[in-house]
């Protein structure tokens, strides 16, 4: 099969459900020689009213869950399932949580490159098993340049405002298009998958593409 067939995937490097949901996919592919799939990664910040700095990391949790207690047994699904896919998580390395949007725009500048999955791939690797703080300029452009991108490239374009509007101006679109939440998985622009999807289902949707394109 021609990779003809757009995948779209709403995410956020700094979710956890996006990382698993994205090994699980990548699993499926491996296992799918000539897989139809024409991915695009498209921006949504799980945290869009982020301060600029970000915030640090046990104080967010404990805010967004309510204490210590609950952010602790709201994290255990996420480390019981990252643990089910071979996903490796250094949780207490991360000391911040960051405002995405420069992220987001790093993304955006490798798909221009054709190199949007190995630098989503490596922001995860760097935010969830390094701790890297993915609101740092000079951490993102070294992370670019490590992913095969033009490192003093992607700091001016960091250091300056450059599409900016046009990344906020697409989580806002994401939004108004009815997506709540991430990762959100369009394929061929119809058909909707939300949430991290288990293997078995990626190889059904493979399964049931390719006796379409017999």
């Amino acid at each position: 099969m021609q990779s003809d067939i757009r995948l779209e995937i709403y995410a956020d490097p700094i979710c956890p459900w996006c990382l698993i949901g994205k090994a699980w996919l990548d699993r499926a592919l491996e296992g799918a020689a000539n897989h139809p799939f024409a991915v695009e990664w498209h921006p949504f910040q799980l945290n869009p009213d982020m301060p600029p700095g970000g915030m640090d990391r046990v104080a967010y949790l404990e805010a967004k869950f309510d204490g210590q207690m609950n952010a602790a047994h709201a994290l255990r699904p996420v480390l019981e399932a990252a643990e089910a896919a071979g996903v490796p998580l250094n949780l207490p390395a991360i000391e911040r949580t960051p405002n995405t949007l420069d992220a987001h725009r790093v993304i955006h500048w490798a798909g221009l490159e054709g190199r949007q999955t190995p630098v989503m791939a490596a922001l995860m690797r760097g935010y969830f098993s390094e701790g890297r703080d993915l609101g740092d300029a000079t951490t993102l452009a070294d992370i670019a340049g490590r992913a095969g991108m033009d490192r003093a490239l992607v700091a001016r374009l960091l250091a300056s405002d450059a599409d900016r509007a046009e990344i906020a101006g697409r989580d806002a679109a994401a939004r108004a298009r009815g997506i709540t939440a991430v990762p959100t998985f369009i394929v061929a622009g119809t058909y909707v998958l939300t949430g991290a999807q288990p293997v078995a289902l990626w190889r059904q949707v493979l399964a049931e593409l390719a006796e379409r394109g017999a």
